[in-house]
């Protein structure tokens, strides 16, 4: 069994689950010790396959509904249809190349995504029947992929004031620690820095809130600020609950996060 962080919506939902998986037992000598469900960061495949098995088990799905993207720090939206449905798997890892966010109509259907520090965001109008996950990291967030995923879901059906958002496990701004050059990308982008940027009075570096950016973006795009929750887990200071790059190096494992109807 899996220990899952269960995302709170800001108003309750019925039929809507979004979690994130934690590590459970921990070898503090293994980068990917835990439970990981990313096939494409160096983890034995056999058993990134035994955590997805019993992760779908758990759920009540099979192991092909379970959908998550190779990501690639893109602003590349997928659609998850019929049409989706119906490819072969080689087709559909095509479809799933360099994409970092996913929206579905289907129910049955676990979307998710992998992080180890970025911040991952789920997304849904139940009155539509509409749920996406998106991908944020520096590089995400600063293309506005949040945006790029509330329009998709508009496209589908959504009405954009009633959709509800919710950010699970990431890196806090405390640890976040960047170069100017990723400020200089912020700032270029047009995102307020004085919102999402402090500098660290001892060393001078800055730190940005990723968190409080794609809140930025998302109202920016429509949704209601009220219909926006943020987690208070950051996985560099909770790093034997969930994966972090910055704690345990890239090669390491992911935290699955993932929202589907039921």
């Amino acid at each position: 069994m899996i220990e899952l962080e269960k995302l709170e919506f800001a108003r309750e939902l019925a039929g809507v689950e979004a979690f994130s998986t934690t590590r459970g037992q921990v070898d503090g000598r293994n980068a990917y010790s835990g439970v990981n469900l990313c096939d494409y960061v160096g983890d034995d495949a056999l058993r990134v396959l035994d955590a997805r098995l019993t992760l779908a088990m758990q759920l009540g799905v099979d192991l092909d509904d379970l959908v998550m993207p190779r990501q690639t720090h893109s602003c590349r939206v997928a659609v998850i249809d019929e049409r989706f449905r119906a490819l072969d798997i080689d087709q559909q890892e095509a479809t799933l190349e360099g994409v970092d966010a996913l929206v579905t109509r289907l129910q049955g259907i676990v979307i998710g995504v992998n992080t180890a520090d970025c911040v991952p965001i789920v997304l849904v109008d139940s009155q539509a029947g509409i749920v996406a996950v998106a991908h944020a990291g520096w590089r995400g967030t600063v293309g506005r992929i949040a945006k790029a995923v509330v329009e998709e879901m508009c496209r589908q059906g959504a009405t954009v004031d009633r959709i509800q958002a919710a950010m699970g496990p990431s890196i806090c701004q405390d640890c976040f620690e960047v170069g100017d050059e990723v400020v200089e990308a912020f700032k270029q982008a047009h995102f307020n820095l004085n919102a999402i940027v402090k500098r660290n009075a001892a060393t001078g570096k800055a730190h940005i809130d990723l968190r409080a950016a794609n809140r930025a973006v998302l109202t920016a795009a429509g949704v209601p600020a009220a219909n926006i929750v943020e987690s208070q887990h950051c996985s560099r200071c909770e790093h034997t609950r969930f994966f972090s790059a910055r704690r345990l190096g890239i090669n390491s494992g992911r935290t699955f996060t993932g929202i589907y109807r039921k």
